[in-house]
C-alpha cells in the first residue's frame, strides 16, 4: 500500500523582540543550560519551531489538514460495492493464504474533510490491474466515486490528482510486454472526476526483436 499524501505550506520566519537586556541574557543562558541538560531537546527543538508556527499562522492562515481514515477493509469495500463488475468480484480471491491481490492508497482527492481511498484490484499470477476504484467517506460510510475496469489499469494519487494508467497491447503482444500506455489525469470538479490531461507513451522494443532497417541514402 502506499502511504498518505499531504499538502505543505510555506512558513514565514518571525522575529523575537527583546524586552529587557538585563533580563534577556540570564534567561537565555538558563534556557541554554536546560536544553543541554535535556540532551538537545526542549528549548532547542521546540522553542524556535513554536515561534515559527505562530508567526506563520498569523501571516498566512492555512486550511485544516484532512483527517486520515482508519485502515479500511479494501476487499470488503469492493465485494460489497454494487458498482463493481461481477467478473472483478469473482477474480478477487486470496493468492496465498489470506493475502488478496489489492493495492490501497489514501489521499485527499475530493477536497473533503477526510482522505479518500484508492483501491486497485490485480490478478494473482501477473499482477495485472483489472479494476481501479476511488471511495469517498461520507457520514461514516464509503461511496464509490470513480470506477475504471478496462484492464490493464492502475490508479494512483499524484499531488491531489487521480492518475490512471492503461496499458496498450497490439496484436501478438504478450501480457508481460505491452506496446505502450495511456496516462490520464483526472481532477475533482463540480462533484465528479473530470479528465484534465492525457498522454500516450510507446515502449521501446525489447532486446531480441529484429532491428529496424536503415533507410537507403
Amino acid at each position: 500500500m502506499r502511504g498518505l499524501t499531504g499538502e505543505g505550506s510555506a512558513r514565514t520566519r518571525g522575529s523575537i523582540q527583546a524586552v529587557s537586556a538585563a533580563l534577556a541574557v540570564p534567561t537565555a543562558l538558563a534556557l541554554l543550560v536546560s536544553g543541554c541538560g535535556a540532551g538537545g531537546t526542549g528549548a532547542r527543538d521546540e522553542g524556535p519551531a513554536h515561534a515559527d508556527s505562530v508567526a506563520g499562522a498569523a501571516a498566512t492562515p492555512s486550511a485544516a489538514p484532512s483527517k486520515s481514515p482508519d485502515t479500511v477493509n479494501a476487499v470488503r469495500l469492493v465485494k460489497d460495492d454494487p458498482k463493481v463488475a461481477p467478473e472483478v468480484k469473482r477474480e478477487l480471491k486470496p493468492c496465498v493464504a489470506d493475502e488478496y491481490p489489492v493495492d490501497v492508497s489514501y489521499g485527499n482527492l475530493t477536497k473533503g474533510s477526510s482522505d479518500d481511498v484508492v483501491v486497485n484490484v490485480l490478478t494473482c499470477g501477473d499482477a495485472v490491474g483489472i479494476g481501479s476504484y476511488v471511495y469517498h467517506e461520507r457520514d461514516g460510510s464509503y461511496e464509490n466515486v470513480f470506477t475504471a475496469e478496462e484492464p490493464p489499469v492502475y490508479a494512483e494519487i499524484d499531488r491531489g490528482d487521480l492518475v490512471v494508467t492503461k496499458q496498450v497491447y497490439e496484436k501478438g503482444d504478450p501480457v508481460s510486454s505491452p506496446s505502450g500506455e495511456n496516462v490520464i489525469t483526472y481532477r475533482w470538479t463540480a462533484g465528479h472526476f473530470a479528465e484534465k490531461y492525457r498522454t500516450h507513451n510507446d515502449y521501446g522494443k525489447v532486446a531480441g526483436d529484429s532491428a529496424t532497417p536503415v533507410p537507403a541514402s
